[in-house]
């Protein structure tokens, strides 16, 4: 059985969360084989993604309670929302996953926003644990014929982040081969292994295994890896200050 109601063209799909510490957009491409090599990416299918990931937000228990709440009946509710009362107790088990436009067709009959199914702050204090098999590696664009460094999202399924947590991985790079950048708000790296060269206002600096920096990320800056190993660093980044 498959996992959604409605066409293949119509199924949901998952975006990575597009606001990494470079401040660069990840596109749709694919990565090149080279960048593949530094990619462990998991074993599962893209409906199997989007369940797992879906999964957490409950649509099916919180359809139930809206319905359950306004004492409304499958058979009711389908004359309201135009779909069958066995597809509504299906996907109240969490057996079909809705899509945007059944969702909000089923929002406006209970008179709630969309923000309704997936916002949980009301029912409980957020605790989100990622597991290491769940993460992606990327490289920092998508097109960079060599990257300066990968990253995984530490927290990419936590809504409302007032952070942006990364490991960042940092091949071994000549200097002619590093790049600048720079985004708004702060930045701040924990040096787990490995060496690693900061450029920063002109100047070079060298972080080494349990070092860290912060620094204000709106100004200009480049990594480069040291050595003959890649280095390895947690990344966080915060917005600025309103």
């Amino acid at each position: 059985m498959s996992l959604f109601e409605d066409s293949p063209d119509e199924r949901l799909k998952l975006a990575v969360d597009k606001t990494h510490f470079t401040g660069g957009e990840q596109t749709g491409e694919d990565f090149s084989s080279a960048n593949m090599t530094f990619s462990q990416m998991p074993e599962e299918s893209s409906e199997q993604t989007i369940q797992r990931t879906l999964s957490s937000y409950e649509l099916g228990h919180k359809l139930r309670q809206l319905r359950l709440r306004k004492k409304i009946a499958l058979t009711d509710l389908g004359k309201h929302t135009g779909l069958s009362p066995s597809m509504l107790s299906q996907l109240e088990t969490g057996k079909m996953i809705p899509t945007l436009p059944t969702l909000a067709r089923i929002a406006m009959v209970f008179d709630v926003g969309l923000e309704h199914f997936f916002d949980d702050r009301k029912r409980r204090k957020m605790f989100n644990v990622v597991r290491a098999a769940e993460r992606i590696r990327f490289p920092e664009r998508a097109d960079a014929p060599i990257p300066a460094y990968f990253f995984e999202c530490l927290a990419f399924s936590t809504q409302s982040k007032g952070m942006q947590a990364y490991l960042a991985q940092f091949p071994p790079l000549d200097p002619k081969q590093r790049h600048e950048h720079f985004h708004d708000g702060s930045e701040f790296l924990y040096i787990v292994e490995g060496s690693l060269e900061i450029h920063f206002q002109d100047e070079e600096h060298v972080l080494e295994k349990g070092d860290s920096v912060y620094f204000d990320s709106s100004e200009p800056h480049a990594y480069r890896g040291l050595g003959e190993e890649s280095c390895r660093a947690v990344e966080i980044t915060v917005p600025p200050r309103i």
